[in-house]
């Protein structure tokens, strides 16, 4: 029987690692293609850069100067942090209130998130466009308003699971000791929300950061582009692009994310577990 079972472990190792390998290899390939000459790219995409392939960092170079890179990275930076901080904000305090305060309006309020999360963006993308334009949100501050909208849903739904699961007695105890309801919001409710802030910023920044159309409908890309708009900017005419350029740029896209990832991934688990299964 343990023999069968550690047989067993040992078969679902292997197909796991080969499937997580499956994932890594695009990103792999990328950086491995950043070296090249883009002649090379495409027709010898999966050999080692060296020899006459091997171009060093100028790939890297060519990709920050022609895309704007530094300015994009910043836009993309504001963004990102102000409007996850805007939705851990905001929607942590609107599942507190709608967990303790029981009514018709509040269980309006949750349903309205709940259905957001099944609309198709796609069917208000136009009309989100044409409002962002006539409300002056076509830029950097205005888009966190917009992206607030978009991220309440999943948020207040993942908020809302773990707010369930905190006893009213702790919040009872603070209010007897003079806590005002700000105070017993951000001195004992938030803490204890911890795993799941964690996990909503994980999902939201890795969304936010890598997140194209919204940005291209709604910001004025004349003035505003963030990463995934500045590397259209590679393409050249009759659809030819530079993909040497383009691999640079995007492996320096992706790293920031990678890194935040992996520095906040054991929360991840813990706070989806809590969010989705208690209460």
């Amino acid at each position: 029987m343990n023999a069968r079972k550690a047989k067993h472990g040992t078969l679902l190792t292997v197909i796991f690692t080969i499937i997580s390998i499956a994932y890594v290899y695009p990103i792999f390939l990328v950086v491995l293609n950043s070296f090249k000459k883009k002649a090379y790219i495409s027709r010898e995409p999966f050999s080692i850069p060296q020899g006459k392939i091997f171009v060093e960092w100028d790939n890297y170079i060519k990709g920050i100067e022609k895309t704007g890179f530094i300015q994009a990275f910043g836009w993309s930076l504001f963004i990102t942090v102000f409007s996850v901080a805007a939705i851990i904000l905001c929607t942590s305090m609107c599942a507190w209130y709608i967990c303790r305060v029981k009514n018709a309006a509040t269980n309006t309020i949750y349903y309205l998130c709940l259905f957001s999360m099944i609309v198709p963006f796609q069917m208000v993308m136009f009309t989100l466009s044409k409002i962002a334009n006539i409300l002056h949100l076509n830029n950097p501050v205005g888009i966190i308003v917009v992206y607030l909208g978009f991220g309440a849903g999943l948020s207040v739904f993942m908020f809302v699971g773990f707010v369930k699961s905190i006893p009213l007695e702790i919040e009872e105890a603070a209010m007897i000791d003079g806590c005002t309801p700000l105070q017993t919001f951000f001195q004992v409710v938030l803490p204890i929300l911890k795993p799941t802030c964690i996990t909503v910023t994980i999902l939201q920044a890795m969304w936010i950061w890598n997140d194209y159309l919204l940005p291209y409908l709604v910001l004025d890309i004349r003035k505003y582009k963030t990463i995934p708009i500045a590397v259209q900017y590679l393409k050249g005419g009759y659809g030819s692009v530079d993909m040497g350029a383009m691999m640079g740029v995007l492996v320096l896209a992706i790293i920031p994310i990678i890194i935040f990832y992996l520095f906040c991934q054991k929360y991840i688990i813990e706070g989806v577990v809590a969010g989705a299964v208690k209460g």
